[in-house]
C-alpha cells in the first residue's frame, strides 16, 4: 500500500493536485505548517501532525514548518474575523512550547529521513516589502485571490478582510517556494481550508521554477452532533497537560459519540486496518460497552502523553467508580470532579478536628443529621472512597490531599468536594 492509498482507506484525502498519488510512490520531502497561535498545540492541530507521523514511517522526508512569520499577520482561512496581532515576545514563547511538543512525534534524529524543523521568521522577517511584491506578488492576480473561499467568506462579513490578512496565501506560496529551493520539498499537506493557500504555492514554484509541486488536503473534522471538533464545555482540549490533564484528555476521547469512532480511528491512531474493522463492529454489537472508545482513548492518549499518561487517565477514571484516591494531587481530583458541587471548609475548624457528621450535613450532602446518621451506620458514606462507619468519626487535616481537598460520597455516585482553605 502506498502512502497515498494509505491516506485514501482512512478517509484522509478531501482533495490532492493530479499528480500527488503518483508523485509518493517515491520518497519525497513533505510539509505542514503550524502558526504558534498559542503556548500550545491542541487536538485540531494532531490532524496535519500525525499525518506528517504517517509520512515519515513510510519513508518520505517531514518538515514541520513553524510560522514565527506568518504567526505575526493571522490565517484568515475559517475565521470569521481578524486575529488579535501577538507580540515577537508572544509568538517566541508559543513557537518553544510547540517545539517541544513537536519533537515527541516525529524523528529529529538516527533516521535517515530525520524530520526537519524550520521557522519561516527566518526569510519572511528579512525580506523587503519592494523585493516581496516584485518576486511574489507579481505573480498573484487579485481577481483570483478574491475568489479564494477563506476570503470570499469574509468579504461578506460585516467586517470584511484587511490588507495583512488577504496577503496572508502569498507568504504561505512564498514558504513553499523557500522549502522547494532549501530542501527540494515538492507536497505539502493540510486542512481543506488550506487548499487555496497550498496551490497559490504549487502554482508559484510552477512559475518561478518551472517545477511541479504537489498538494493534499484532508476533510475538516466536526462531530456527528454538529459540535466544533476539539472543544468541550470546558474549553479547547490541548496536548499540554498543565491545560488538559491526561485524564480530561482520555475523558474528551472516550466520550466520542458512536457514529465518530470509526473517522477518529483512522485519523488520529496507528491502528491496522483489520482491528478497526474489528472495533467498529463492537459498536454495533456491544455499543454499551464501549470498547471501541476505550481503545480510541488509550491509543490516543499514549500518542500525546505517553504510556504513563494512560496509566493516571485510566487509574482517575476508575476513581468515579469508587478506586483509591491514593497518590492522586489536587489538581488531578479537581479535575476529575470538576463538575460536581463543592463547599468551603476553613483551616482551622479543620485542624480542629470535625466530627464527620456536621461536616456532610453543612456540606450539603445530607439534609439532616439523622439522615447522616443512619447512611453513615449503613456503609454508604465515604471520604476520599474510603468507607466511614463510625457515626462519631472526625475528620482530621491529615485526610486532606494536598492539605487542601476532601472528597465526600453519599452512595454509589453522588459526590461532593470540600475545598479547605
Amino acid at each position: 500500500m502506498t502512502l497515498f492509498e494509505e491516506f485514501q482507506w482512512r478517509g484522509l484525502v478531501y482533495d490532492a493536485t493530479s499528480e500527488t498519488a503518483d508523485a509518493v510512490k517515491e520518497p519525497l520531502v513533505v510539509y505542514s505548517g503550524f502558526d504558534p497561535t498559542a503556548k500550545s498545540l491542541h487536538v485540531g492541530s494532531l490532524v496535519p501532525l500525525l499525518q506528517l507521523v504517517r509520512c515519515q514511517k513510510f519513508g518520505h522526508t517531514p518538515i514541520v514548518l513553524a510560522g514565527g512569520g506568518t504567526g505575526m499577520i493571522g490565517d484568515p482561512s475559517g475565521k470569521s474575523s481578524e486575529r488579535n496581532l501577538q507580540t515577537p515576545e508572544q509568538i517566541d514563547e508559543n513557537m518553544l512550547g510547540m517545539d517541544i511538543q513537536l519533537r515527541k512525534f516525529l524523528q529529529f534524529e538516527g533516521v535517515p529521513n530525520r524530520a526537519i524543523f524550520v521557522n519561516n521568521a527566518d526569510w519572511l522577517n528579512k525580506v523587503s516589502m519592494v523585493e516581496f511584491l516584485r518576486e511574489i506578488g507579481k505573480n498573484f492576480s487579485v481577481n483570483v485571490m478574491m475568489q479564494k473561499e477563506s476570503v470570499k467568506r469574509r468579504l461578506e462579513s460585516e467586517d470584511g478582510i484587511s490588507f495583512t490578512e488577504f496577503c496572508y496565501s502569498l507568504m504561505q506560496a512564498y514558504d513553499y517556494l523557500e522549502l522547494f529551493d532549501r530542501h527540494k520539498c515538492t507536497l505539502q499537506i493540510g486542512g481543506s481550508d488550506q487548499w487555496g493557500n497550498i496551490t497559490a504555492g504549487t502554482d508559484l514554484i510552477r512559475r518561478k521554477r518551472g517545477a511541479k509541486a504537489h498538494a493534499m488536503v484532508f476533510p475538516l473534522l466536526t462531530t456527528s452532533s454538529g459540535q466544533k471538533f476539539g472543544k468541550t464545555e470546558a474549553g479547547t482540549v490541548w496536548l499540554d497537560p498543565e491545560l488538559t490533564s491526561p485524564y480530561q484528555f482520555y475523558q474528551y476521547w472516550y466520550n466520542t459519540d458512536d457514529r465518530d469512532v470509526e473517522r477518529y480511528l483512522k485519523t488520529f491512531t496507528f491502528l491496522p486496518q483489520e482491528r478497526i474493522a474489528e472495533l467498529c463492529k463492537l459498536i454495533e454489537s456491544a455499543p454499551e460497552k464501549r470498547e471501541s472508545q476505550t481503545e480510541l482513548a488509550r491509543e490516543v492518549t499514549k500518542l500525546v502523553h505517553g504510556d504513563e499518561g494512560v496509566k493516571s487517565a485510566e487509574r482517575a477514571s476508575q476513581v468515579l467508580f469508587g478506586g483509591a484516591l491514593d497518590g492522586l494531587s489536587k489538581k488531578e481530583v479537581l479535575d476529575i470532579f470538576a463538575d460536581v458541587p463543592s463547599h468551603t471548609l476553613s483551616k482551622s475548624d479543620l485542624s480542629a478536628g470535625k466530627l464527620f457528621v456536621d461536616l456532610t450535613v453543612e456540606s450539603g450532602l445530607f439534609k439532616s443529621k439523622g439522615e447522616a446518621r443512619r447512611m453513615i451506620e449503613a456503609g454508604g458514606v465515604y471520604v476520599n472512597n474510603v468507607r466511614i462507619s463510625d457515626v462519631a468519626h472526625v475528620v482530621q487535616s491529615s485526610s486532606a490531599i494536598d492539605g487542601e481537598l476532601l472528597v465526600l460520597r453519599k452512595g454509589k455516585k453522588e459526590y461532593l468536594v470540600v475545598r479547605v482553605g
